[in-house]
């Protein structure tokens, strides 16, 4: 009898430690899962934003390297506009079912590195929204919640609220040359609107990185129904630098940026050093504003007769690891600051591989100092000429109501509306 209650005891802290704590964002909870990409069907890439009972659909595509095929289930959970549990029943913002299997999968193909790839599209006749608002995305295994495998944040609107929008110069003379400002007005005719201070809040984010993201609550001038923010002092970004990039869409000849590529039992490619780039001029240079497209010319389908490689990053600086770290981010790590963006540091220069599956990549550096303290413009430049995509999302909570709608989305480039 002990030693059972010593086995039951050691499968459940065994059992603790291989789960992980649920996060509402963007999160890849196992290392096998790769590539995963979350985006509106036919605009790959695309910020997951689709429009109430439209028929627009999300996609959400990953590979597991386990290479077996895994009982995967999945459901949408609706937050609030600070991404936080909006608490309430899945009857009140689900249509049908609380959750489904994910079915859809397809094993690789005359590649060196096995994977099973997964696709699901939502939504779906088993899981659709509906009311408007922030939901959350979670992939599980085995139909246990606290099983996480993918996490991902879906927008779903309810255009309740006109929006225009406009990227200008820093007021901040000192700023002139390095920022954007975003001025924008709501008009929210269609709302019952009684604080306008309170019952409506904007989130501005640029090129869709979390880190950026910054609230309106407070409307310079109110207009009858139109909501004036260009406060001189709010939304001014630091615009940044075009993105680094590279491109393997082909294992067999090298392209820009690639150094040498080595095939044998792993694809192994040698990026061309990195320098920094903080620099007074600006210099336009084509990117995709931190974005990455799965993608091969060595094969037929991207999905599964892609190959993975390992790439390695060689970043030269007059920096040493006395002076901090760099890590590399992207769209494709999520743009995290971890243990796996992290650089190490040999003889005057700062390294890393990452395991990467065919395609075009952007990414950048953002340096760390000894006390931890990101700059996200040290080693890349700082320019006003930069181009950037702006995510302009307006939510709407009224008196005595107990979550927030999304009822107004933007994209802003170069003061150019996309949408």
């Amino acid at each position: 009898m002990k030693r059972y209650i010593f086995l039951l005891l050691v499968f459940i802290t065994l059992r603790s430690i291989a789960q992980k704590a649920l996060v509402y964002d963007d999160m890849v909870y196992r290392p096998e899962i790769k590539s995963v990409q979350f985006s509106v069907v036919g605009k790959e890439s695309s910020f997951p934003v689709i429009n109430l009972r439209s028929g627009e659909q999300v996609m959400l595509a990953f590979d597991d390297l386990r290479g077996n095929t895994r009982n995967y289930n999945y459901t949408i959970e609706h937050c609030d506009a600070e991404w936080n549990s909006s608490n309430l029943s899945p009857s009140q913002y689900l249509q049908s079912f609380n959750e489904d299997r994910l079915t859809e999968y397809r094993y690789s193909s005359a590649t060196r590195q096995k994977y099973v790839h997964y696709e699901l599209v939502l939504p779906n006749q088993t899981i659709a929204p509906k009311i408007a608002g922030n939901y959350l995305l979670k992939v599980y295994e085995n139909s246990d919640q606290d099983n996480p495998i993918i996490t991902r944040r879906l927008y779903v609107l309810g255009n309740r609220v006109s929006t225009f929008a406009e990227i200008i110069p820093s007021p901040n003379t000192a700023l002139r040359e390095t920022n954007q400002k975003i001025n924008f007005t709501l008009d929210y005719a269609g709302l019952n609107v009684q604080n306008p201070y309170t019952d409506l809040r904007t989130f501005i984010m640029q090129n869709a990185r979390p880190e950026t993201r910054t609230l309106s609550n407070k409307p310079s001038q109110i207009r009858g129904t139109q909501l004036v923010y260009n406060d001189v002092t709010t939304n001014d970004f630091p615009g940044g630098n075009e993105f680094r990039h590279f491109d393997t869409r082909s294992l067999l000849t090298n392209s820009e940026r690639i150094g040498h590529i080595y095939r044998d039992t792993v694809n192994t490619v040698i990026l061309l050093t990195d320098y920094n780039r903080d620099k007074p001029g600006y210099t336009f240079e084509y990117d995709n504003d931190g974005k990455f497209f799965i993608n091969t010319q060595d094969s037929r389908d991207a999905r599964t007769e892609a190959d993975y490689a390992h790439v390695y990053f060689n970043l030269a600086t007059n920096k040493t690891i006395r002076d901090g770290t760099p890590y590399i981010v992207g769209q494709f790590n999520n743009w995290r600051i971890d243990a796996n963006s992290k650089l190490r540091y040999d003889g005057g220069r700062f390294y890393t591989d990452l395991f990467l599956k065919q395609g075009v990549y952007d990414y950048a550096y953002v340096w760390v100092d000894t006390v931890n303290n990101p700059d996200y413009t040290l080693l890349e430049g700082n320019h006003f000429e930069t181009e950037n995509d702006y995510q302009l999302l307006v939510y709407y909570r009224p008196v005595g109501a107990r979550w927030d709608e999304l009822v107004g989305y933007r994209l802003l480039n170069n003061g150019l509306n996309k949408r």
